[in-house]
């Protein structure tokens, strides 16, 4: 039996690269600012997607991303590691969404793919670390939800079998499809790209990625599969309130790339005093407490 998979997909800011310029005067990050890069945990998922494509025949994969036309990139690369098809979402109404915003758009997204067995994505993002997309997505779309996951053990009999990685151990769980899955970085890296999906893939865009004037542009009436999905917040029958800044309750007021240096050095010892001391001055400093 397959399955439909979707595997939500970010290209992120590389946050190693943090500068003055990380940031809008409207609060949001500045991606074209940033060195783009696929999310790292979303590899991670792509990766336990596609073992249940390569366990499962008739399975497939899309990569569902949403983000500025750059964005196709992340479904290129998807598609060079094994994965079928992929939607991007892209609008100006999409651009400054948090975490709310970001869930509605893609559980709109999903709702229109529909039948979807399982929805993966990375437990995080790091161009934000908050977690809460892949359950938001799942509470929008009434599904089961499973975090934290380390590996998709098995999926039969209309349930899936998932190893969790959790404080304090491990656990493994059991829950029906169709399901929210999403998976931590200590899960198996992603499988390098295919040579041959890539000689396949290199030129897939979507329309508004393309000039017009490229010396390939005839492949994409004899290709069709070169084209990518785009959709706007009109195509998933989105509400333009709920998308984008004007559904964003959450402002960032800034972002800033900061260096611990050390200043200066102490030699203690373990006496009562000292240690007394120490925990006294990283209280007043706010460090702890």
């Amino acid at each position: 039996m397959g399955y439909k998979i979707v595997v939500l997909a970010k290209q992120v800011p590389d946050t190693r690269n943090v500068g003055k310029d990380a940031m809008t005067p409207e609060g949001t990050v500045n991606r074209a600012a940033l060195p783009a890069i696929f999310n790292p945990e979303d590899l991670n998922a792509l990766e336990q997607a596609l073992r249940i494509k390569d366990e499962n025949p008739g399975s497939s994969v899309g990569l569902l991303t949403m983000g500025p036309p750059r964005a196709g990139e992340i479904i290129r690369q998807g598609l060079y590691r094994g994965a079928d098809t992929g939607w991007l979402l892209t609008d100006r109404l999409f651009a400054g969404a948090d975490t709310l915003a970001t869930s509605y758009a893609l559980a709109t997204a999903i709702e229109k793919i529909g039948d979807v067995d399982i929805v993966i994505g990375g437990r995080q993002a790091i161009d934000g670390d908050t977690a809460q997309v892949g359950p938001q997505v799942a509470q929008k779309l009434g599904l089961n939800q499973v975090t934290y996951a380390e590996e998709i053990l098995k999926i039969e009999n209309g349930k899936a079998t998932i190893r969790r990685h959790i404080d304090g151990g491990v656990e493994t769980v059991e829950a029906p499809l169709p399901i929210v899955i999403t998976v931590n970085g200590s899960a198996a890296p992603c499988r390098p790209c295919n040579a041959k999906l890539v000689m396949k893939y290199k030129r897939a865009t979507c329309p508004m990625e393309r000039k017009g004037d490229e010396p390939w542009s005839a492949l994409y009436d004899e290709r069709p599969y070169l084209t990518l999905n785009q959709w706007s917040v009109a195509d998933v029958n989105g509400d333009p309130n709920q998308c984008g800044l004007a559904g964003s309750p959450t402002k960032v007021k800034a972002v800033q790339n900061i260096a611990f240096q050390a200043k200066e050095s102490k030699t203690m010892t373990g006496s009562d005093a000292d240690i007394e001391g120490l925990i006294k001055e990283l209280l007043d400093d706010k460090i702890i407490g």
